[in-house]
């Protein structure tokens, strides 16, 4: 009688402990759903964007400097800024956003 008491109380509390642990559980679920996966799915897409960059976009860096792409290395780019033609070498990290749009992208 003594072990029928312990294993009702025992399976009480493993179920008050599971509804105490449920609105922890929905709130990670909440943020997964509205912080993580649109800022995964954000950085892909700039990912993508920096690589497919081509000869003649124009671009802009995250210090705002606005530039068309002279030559690609492999993490590296020169643009071309300004009226004087001034020649910047930046990091591929550096490209905020691309301003042309390529037929590719116009076609989805």
């Amino acid at each position: 009688m003594f072990n029928l008491f312990l294993t009702t109380e025992a399976t009480t509390s493993g179920a008050g402990m599971l509804a105490s642990f449920l609105p922890l559980i929905l709130v990670l679920v909440v943020f997964y759903f509205m912080l993580i996966r649109p800022q995964n799915k954000k950085s892909k897409q700039e990912a993508a964007m920096r690589s497919n960059l081509q000869i003649g976009d124009e671009v802009v860096t995250f210090g705002g400097i606005i530039g068309i792409i002279v030559s690609i290395k492999d993490d590296t780019l020169v643009i071309e800024t300004g009226n004087e033609r001034s020649k910047i070498r930046i990091l591929r990290k550096a490209v905020e956003s691309c301003l042309t749009v390529h037929e590719e992208e116009s076609a989805k």
